[in-house]
């Protein structure tokens, strides 16, 4: 009976999807966030970009992070374009044109998670 209860545990377990969290932090205690979030942006529209921009005038929305977990060890691991993704779908919630210095970086094993991959940067709405 206790087999039973383990493959079928096991079964429900493997099933679960990677999931991901996000935050947002203002910078300079600026009300941008709450102004821009009306603008319609669709994620694959926001510009990632690990640099910042020299050749076009911005305003600063915030500054984002996401983590994309794996929950199981059977599931793959997270990848880059998958952290990519959430960073995009987050951007687009505050109605950013572009994400700028985009970098990654790995959480690891924990009781959550059988593993993890982090990205972070700036949510800027060009303002020329």
């Amino acid at each position: 009976m206790w087999k039973i209860i383990l493959i079928c545990s096991l079964l429900m377990l493997s099933a679960c999807a990677t999931w991901s969290t996000s935050n947002v932090k203002t910078v300079n205690n600026s009300q941008t966030i709450a102004a821009s979030s009306t603008k319609q942006i669709l994620p694959q529209d926001v510009l990632l970009l690990e640099t910042d921009i020299g050749d076009r005038k911005y305003k600063v929305l915030g500054d984002i992070e996401v983590t994309v977990r794996k929950t199981t060890i059977l599931n793959r691991d997270p990848t880059q374009e998958m952290v990519n993704e959430e960073l995009r779908k987050k951007a687009a919630t505050l109605g950013a044109d572009a994400v700028i210095l985009v970098r990654f970086g790995t959480v690891g094993i924990s009781f959550w998670s059988w593993g993890a991959l982090s990205g972070k940067g700036r949510a800027i709405v060009f303002s020329d």
